[in-house]
């Protein structure tokens, strides 16, 4: 549930947001007369606020005074702010200076919920963010947060969304740099508009000024009809323009026009067209090192590295990986409507042991495939891929058999007592006991149905359907089938021999 403190010193309006609000039942909503109660209910603690509805004009003080010691206190909550047309170019220097976006008196309620959802979202990209651990340069000087990671975070986006300069973004493949682009432009004054992405490495040399500027009719063989690029797709809004450093020489010297002059022209054209757009690049190659070789143009390194982020590998930051781990638990949850509530010690242990050549990427994609194959309620080393159990030594027989649920065996296919009836150990000629004393005395009863009462017949089908059951659960492979089955993996592969089972047959 979001915490919402709606501030304005007219209760009546403040009643009338309440009650907007109040119909979804997704709010706790608190009350604020003004910028001076506000702040007193923020800065006490007594609740962490998502969200501050916020008023311009108000006595003590006003809404824009209000906006700054908010985010100076916390630049992570959201603030949306009310205003009458009067104070409307208030409103809009609220928004240069941190406030998500602004409203006009009287606010309708589908208004405002909507642009809680889009703030929220937006705000929920920052979060993402935070796995990435970007760190802003300026002056020659690492911006560091003030208490944490997120706060650290936060402060980045905050000062790039009151600026439009153009942004560099620098770090390995995997390191979430469109991510970073993402949430730079949804929190920004551009937000909006557009969000358009290219990526320099994919485009064909020949084609890279058409795409990037557009064409007209009959310009060059194959040009049948008139096409906009990027550029002008883009409109008012950003660029994002992924791996810069493998853009051909020619074309840097293009983007450096347009950067300088705010120009460009469409291929075959004789107009000019005014390019209302911000730039954010991002690149894994050692840009200086291009430079001194003579293959990217210094005055346009300059021209991008206005605002430097750095994206560490994540090699290089295992301590924040239980972290990272819990974002993507949070997102898979919601993606495969499961309810995950964390990852084991052991299978932590393990991530930790890779070297992450894919960075956040490949963790990501990691925490899916466990999430695809995991059967509990806790991310267990046996969900994890085969590939990383290799890389980092793991055998998953020399792991102790995880403690299952009925549910959780009942999810797999299996049920709870057919599990508790057959555990399939290497004890199956174990001496069961003589029974035979007990029929002293009695008479026998001739047999004649139908039914096969035999019961190492029926063990043996039991067996094989509960074998071929597992299997078909977990896709055929042997490790977690055992694990998770409750198998010694060695009876495991005896059964399957026994029975003639091809595990391969369950692979899809």
């Amino acid at each position: 549930m979001l915490k919402v403190l709606v501030v304005d010193d007219d209760q009546g309006l403040r009643l009338s947001v309440k009650s907007a609000l109040a119909v979804t039942q997704r709010f706790d909503i608190d009350e604020a007369f003004d910028g001076v109660n506000a702040m007193e209910k923020i800065k006490a603690g007594e609740k962490s606020y998502d969200v501050v509805i916020l008023d311009v004009d108000m006595p003590r003080m006003n809404g824009l005074e209000a906006l700054r010691q908010i985010k100076e206190f916390n630049p992570g909550i959201i603030v949306i702010v009310m205003t009458a047309h009067a104070t409307l170019n208030d409103a809009i220097q609220a928004v240069k200076d941190g406030a998500y976006n602004y409203l006009a008196k009287p606010v309708a309620s589908e208004d405002l919920l909507a642009l809680i959802d889009k703030a929220v979202n937006a705000h929920n990209l920052i979060s993402n963010v935070a796995a990435s651990a970007p760190v802003m340069v300026e002056a020659g000087r690492k911006i560091i947060g003030n208490t944490s990671q997120m706060q650290k975070v936060f402060n980045i986006i905050h000062r790039l969304a009151k600026v439009d300069t153009p942004v560099l973004i620098r770090g390995s493949s995997g390191t979430g740099k469109e991510l970073v682009a993402k949430a730079i432009h949804f929190n920004s004054a551009r937000k909006d508009e557009k969000f358009v992405a290219i990526n320099c490495s994919a485009i064909p040399e020949n084609l890279f000024e058409s795409e990037l500027f557009g064409h007209e009719k009959g310009s060059f063989t194959g040009a049948d009809q008139r096409k906009i690029g990027k550029f002008q797709y883009a409109e008012g809004g950003t660029l994002f323009l992924d791996e810069v450093g493998d853009m051909p020489q020619l074309m840097q010297v293009k983007i450096l026009r347009v950067l300088q002059e705010k120009l460009f022209t469409p291929v075959g054209s004789n107009r000019e067209f005014p390019a209302n757009v911000r730039i954010i690049a991002a690149t894994n190659r050692p840009l200086e090192d291009m430079i001194k070789a003579g293959t990217f143009r210094e005055d346009l390194f300059y021209r991008l590295n206005v605002v430097p982020i750095f994206l560490p590998a994540l090699a290089e930051r295992k301590d924040d990986m239980e972290h990272m781990v819990n974002i993507f638990i949070k997102k898979f949850n919601v993606a495969h409507g499961k309810r995950i509530n964390g990852i084991a010690p052991d299978a932590m242990s393990v991530l930790k042991k890779h070297a992450w050549p894919g960075n956040i990427r490949e963790l990501e994609n990691v925490i899916e495939h466990a999430f695809v194959l995991e059967m509990t309620n806790i991310i267990t080393i046996a969900s994890l891929p085969e590939s990383l159990l290799v890389a980092t030594g793991t055998n998953l027989i020399d792991v102790p058999p995880v403690m299952e649920t009925a549910a959780t065996v009942a999810s797999a296919g299996v049920s709870a007592a057919a599990k508790a009836h057959a555990t399939l150990g290497d004890d199956e000629d174990a001496d069961l006991g003589d029974d035979s004393a007990d029929l002293d005395g009695e008479e026998l009863v001739p047999f004649t149905g139908s039914e096969n009462l035999d019961f190492n017949a029926q063990k043996e089908a039991f067996e094989k359907e509960f074998i071929i059951k597992a299997l078909k659960t977990f896709r055929g492979r042997i490790n977690q089938t055992a694990l998770h089955a409750n198998i010694p993996k060695k009876t495991l592969l005896r059964k399957i021999e026994k029975y003639g089972i091809v595990a391969k047959d369950y692979v899809n």
